[in-house]
């Protein structure tokens, strides 16, 4: 959905217009959604992150003036809530150590067998991000999985490019160095 269809909406929303609103919640809310689950790791949180987001769209559609695109605002918005929930969390809800690998189980049915390799390299990965820091992990979600552009990213995270850069390199070899190690580990035990 282009800016222009999106401030048309934005306007109707102004207007308490629900079914305007629940256009853009339909365009924006999965992406928005996928964002915030990838930073925080749990689904309740990251609805409720969601439903916060889009209200304050709701009660202030006037905000976004289009000077980027709406779901690099939208986004913005929901990261600042995914920042407010970091700050709110116990001292005690740490990352994993990457040591803490889950064995494989394997099957002697060759298409549940690719099943169940497949399912492991999606939990690899995910596995793996949810090693990276918050930026690291925020940076590639937005370039990789938002196709965010590195300046659309830094203006996200209110940073220089350079600074994007240099955070996308270190989290592909934080990333690349775990999902060889966990692959090393599956290929002791198996």
């Amino acid at each position: 959905m282009d800016n222009d269809e999106v401030l048309r909406l934005l306007a109707l929303i102004g207007q308490a217009d629900e079914a305007a609103f629940r256009e853009l919640y339909r365009a924006f809310s999965r992406r928005l959604y996928a964002y915030v689950l990838r930073q925080l790791g749990d689904p309740a949180q990251a609805e409720e992150i969601v439903a916060d987001t889009l209200y304050e769209v709701w009660r202030q559609p006037a905000k976004f003036r289009g000077d980027s695109q709406f779901s690099t605002w939208l986004i913005g918005i929901a990261r600042n809530k995914v920042l407010m929930a970091f700050r709110s969390r116990k001292p005690d809800q740490h990352h994993d150590d990457i040591d803490d690998v889950a064995e494989t189980i394997a099957a002697e049915d060759p298409s549940a067998f690719d099943l169940l390799a497949q399912q492991q390299r999606h939990e690899g990965v995910r596995h793996c991000m949810g090693k990276l820091s918050d930026e690291h992990r925020e940076c590639v979600h937005l370039v990789f999985y938002e196709g965010l552009s590195l300046a659309e990213v830094a203006g996200v995270q209110g940073c220089p490019e350079g600074t994007v850069k240099t955070r996308l390199f270190h989290a592909r070899q934080k990333l690349k160095n775990c999902l060889r190690l966990m692959l090393e580990r599956e290929n002791e035990h198996g």
